[in-house]
């Protein structure tokens, strides 16, 4: 017959024991619960993520941390019922699961927005369990040598006031606290292992608190770089408006806009972000931005995927002030405007009277980059239109335009016909002069771009003769060389560290 054990006989210390392996089962529990997501925890291989479940398996099983992890899961804890719960080195195995931490750090870091100020609660966490681990093994120092029995150890635990678990941990904690930051003054040591301890402590301390300071100030300063950088631009024009002795009202315009672009975040070099990035990825991200305000844009709105994607790639975005003209009536359109934040106001001559107000997703001059036979107004603007605030808006230049077009014939007659249409509409097209041929202005802007081009060409030529004639310089010098050397060679004298070149095989045979 089995014996049963009566309930009385169980102990307080029994059951404190079984409510902790208790818990530890249940620590257990999650350990092998992290385990098993751990074994379909997916990997890259040749930049792709690999989801098969038996590749997988095999590439967890070979790693290193999956030997840690084996090693964390032994139930250590079993060991209390024999030896009691004050034995806490017993769970040391569970430290081996610290790199998860390090690996959490690192993943967060890639994927938090603000990188800077994570890092500085990563230094501080460190911080923490430094001296955590430290106060630690002062306690259990102080309980191997003996509690009470000098004054650098722990006080003894018998005095009510010490045996307190709070007061072991926060006296602990302070002692290391001061150690390792040598800012007070602790009890001397007494003992030879206490004076060895105390020296490893200041040693660590120098070290790791020097490291976490040099990171700290660094993080700072990366933090401020993006301001300091502008700060030095604003700087700069600031000397450079003194030194040309430029008005106050227009020195205090311009400082205004820096303001403007620092308030509302707009420093950033869009181009010298991205440059790093692959051409199909800058091409994503602009889609992402920009595609749906260009098809806002009504002779855009049918095009092809391809055209509009290569007209993403060429808006620019631009910052206007506060009363400064986008455009006069009269003037040559070479580029057409998408109103992506304020207000811009139509206005008449006088600059004050306005007659419509245009707000955000407005666009305007979309027609006189396109080139048009026969429209009443040419390629000028045919309105003022005047910043009430600060606006922010996209522009496409005539170029981009006709640069794009090339690779997309039709796109280009169906923009023409559709920019046709809306002029026939609105009554601003000459029907003789649209048959009669091209615009005589038009050819004018042709030649113009033309000479610039060929201006372009005659540069880069200039260039490249400059360092064909530098070769060529180059390399007549090596064969002055190479006649000097062949001289001395034939006249059989040579210099001290010079050997007669090898003969070929046909002489030495001869």
């Amino acid at each position: 017959m089995s014996r049963r054990v009566p309930v009385c006989m169980l102990n307080s210390t029994s059951f404190r024991v079984l409510r902790c392996l208790k818990r530890k089962s249940l620590g257990t529990i999650g350990g092998n619960a992290e385990r098993m997501f751990l074994f379909f925890k997916g990997f890259l291989e040749q930049g792709l993520l690999v989801k098969d479940e038996k590749k997988l398996r095999d590439h967890y099983t070979q790693t290193v941390q999956f030997k840690l992890d084996v090693l964390s899961l032994l139930p250590t804890d079993l060991a209390y019922l024999k030896l009691g719960l004050n034995y806490p080195e017993l769970r040391f195995n569970r430290l081996l699961r610290i790199a998860r931490l390090f690996e959490f750090f690192d993943r967060t870091e890639t994927r938090t927005n603000y990188p800077n100020m994570f890092r500085i609660g990563n230094l501080v966490l460190y911080i923490l369990i430094i001296i955590h681990w430290n106060a630690c093994i002062y306690f259990a120092i102080s309980k191997v040598i003996g509690f009470g029995t000098d004054s650098w150890v722990y006080p003894n635990v018998s005095i009510p006031e010490y045996g307190r678990l709070s007061r072991k941990y926060i006296y602990s904690l302070y002692w290391s606290t001061l150690t390792l930051t040598t800012i007070g003054e602790t009890p001397p040591p007494v003992k030879d292992e206490e004076y060895l301890f105390v020296v490893i402590d200041f040693l660590v301390g120098v070290l790791i608190f020097a490291t976490i300071v040099g990171n700290v100030g660094s993080m700072i300063s990366n933090m401020n770089a993006s301001r300091a950088e502008f700060q030095a631009k604003v700087d700069s024009i600031k000397q450079y408006m003194h030194f040309r002795k430029v008005t106050k009202d227009l020195e205090a315009r311009v400082i205004k806009w820096f303001d403007y672009l620092w308030t509302n975040k707009k420093t950033v070099d869009e181009k010298e972000v991205l440059k790093n990035l692959p051409d199909k990825l800058k091409a994503e991200i602009a889609i992402n931005v920009h595609l749906d305000t260009l098809k806002k844009v009504r002779i855009f709105q049918d095009c092809e995927a391809g055209l509009l994607i290569e007209l993403v790639l060429k808006l620019k975005p631009t910052v206007f002030s506060p009363g400064d003209y986008i455009c006069k009536k009269g003037d040559i359109g070479r580029e057409m405007y998408i109103i992506k934040e304020g207000k811009l106001a139509v206005v008449a001559d006088d600059g004050i009277t306005q007659f419509v107000v245009l707000s955000d997703g407005s666009y305007f001059g979309e027609i006189s980059i396109l080139n048009i036979k026969g429209s009443k107004s040419g390629n000028r603007r045919t309105a003022n239109i005047r910043s009430i605030g600060y606006s922010d808006l996209f522009c496409l230049s005539k170029d981009d335009l006709m640069e794009a077009l090339t690779e997309y014939p039709e796109a280009k007659k169906a923009l023409e016909e559709k920019g046709r249409q809306i002029l026939m509409k609105d009554n601003l097209i000459d029907e003789e002069a649209a048959k009669a041929g091209a615009d005589p202005k038009d050819l004018e802007e042709k030649i113009d771009r033309l000479e610039t081009a060929l201006d372009t060409l005659q540069t880069r030529f200039a260039r490249l003769l400059a360092e064909y004639s530098s070769s060529q310089q180059k390399v007549k010098q090596r064969l002055a060389r190479v006649e000097t050397r062949v001289k001395k060679y034939g006249s059989g004298t040579l210099s001290v560290g010079e050997a007669e070149p090898e003969k070929p095989e046909e002489q030495k045979k001869d």
